[in-house]
């Protein structure tokens, strides 16, 4: 597995510009979704990809990878999936977002 890192060529970017790197990561299928799903804490795998929809498990796996590798998910040690100190900032800078959403959803 690649993840996209930064410094590394990554979908719209040949040099790897950090934010590129993130967008690549982050736009990929399931990629927030399972961060979200692991906000409160540590999940199994099986109990991710059932809070994910039913996501594959082909798809769950890799992104669990990618992830991991990019240092924004870990394993603790009963082989349950948790957000890194990382994830966790990653998740307080989409903040944000959430509130934007729901000021969207407000004027639908």
């Amino acid at each position: 597995m690649d993840a996209p890192l930064p410094g590394h060529v990554v979908r719209g970017s040949r040099t790897g510009r950090p934010i590129m790197a993130a967008l690549d990561l982050l736009g990929r299928r399931w990629a927030l979704r399972v961060l979200w799903e692991l906000r409160d804490g540590s999940v199994g795998f099986r109990a991710l990809q059932q809070r994910c929809d039913d996501v594959s498990p082909t798809v769950l796996s890799t992104r669990l990878t990618e992830l991991r590798e990019a240092g924004i998910v870990e394993q603790d040690d009963s082989r349950a999936h948790r957000l890194t100190p990382l994830g966790t900032d990653l998740l307080d800078a989409l903040a944000p977002l959430t509130d934007w959403a729901k000021r969207w959803t407000r004027t639908r």
